[in-house]
């Protein structure tokens, strides 16, 4: 069976980094546990290498989730590619049914569910991000997700490589599952209980939103006109 490296990109997560790094460790199938600290102001790199993490990368300024992952799967060695966020804690320790089916070439790439979407059985309502996420892929890729900003993920490493790198900031999930989706390549979502911190409805979570917002809509401009070169990806 293949192995995975794991990519753990955290920014300010001194309080639950140690605590994910931990529990990821434990996985089946998890030969390194790279984390990217990016452009931390507090002990997050010092409290992932105390927890034993493979190597921590510390790149000097914030430069966004998509630049962190590249900089870790420079590092990685496997073939096989895991995400997880650096806020999930002990709950990391339930990733194995993430990870397993890409392991074992039954996916391509699996993507987790976590319990508000599953209770509410994958419908909108949790906001104009993700409203925005799941009509883009559908009308341009036909992809039906409950969960396409989820960023807990196994998949093949070829995906991302051939996609051109993780990138794009917080659109990442969005590109990726849009590139998966039009490349034929075979995603599959995954119901997991695992909890993490939730953006607050302060002016902070509003801004970020925001953000993420511009992000996932120059993704599904990209993916427009990068649909036709996605088809010849998995072959």
């Amino acid at each position: 069976m293949r192995q995975a490296s794991l990519l753990i990109p955290a920014f300010n997560e001194e309080d639950r980094i140690a605590a994910t790094v931990r529990a990821a460790s434990q996985l089946r199938g998890v030969s390194e546990v790279i984390v990217i600290d990016d452009g931390s102001t507090d002990r997050t790199a010092a409290a992932a290498a105390e927890a034993g993490a493979s190597r921590v990368l510390r790149l000097p300024r914030n430069r966004g989730k998509g630049a962190a992952l590249d900089a870790g799967l420079r590092e990685a060695r496997e073939p096989v590619i895991l995400m997880l966020d650096g806020d999930l804690g002990e709950s990391a320790s339930l990733a194995q049914p993430l990870l397993d089916p890409v392991l074992a070439d039954e996916a391509d790439m699996t993507v987790a569910v976590f319990p508000e979407l599953v209770s509410r059985q994958g419908g909108g309502g949790l906001g104009l991000v993700l409203r925005l996420a799941k009509w883009g892929l559908r009308v341009l890729t036909g992809a039906q997700l409950a969960a396409p900003l989820s960023g807990q993920r196994a998949l093949d490493r070829r995906i991302v490589e051939t996609l051109g790198g993780f990138g794009r900031g917080f659109g990442v999930e969005t590109a990726l599952s849009g590139w998966a989706a039009a490349g034929g390549w075979r995603v599959v979502e995954v119901p997991l209980a695992m909890s993490h911190r939730r953006t607050g409805r302060d002016l902070r979570g509003f801004l970020h939103r925001g953000r993420q917002l511009i992000h996932i809509a120059r993704a599904l401009i990209w993916l427009v006109f990068s649909r036709r070169r996605a088809r010849s990806s998995r072959s």
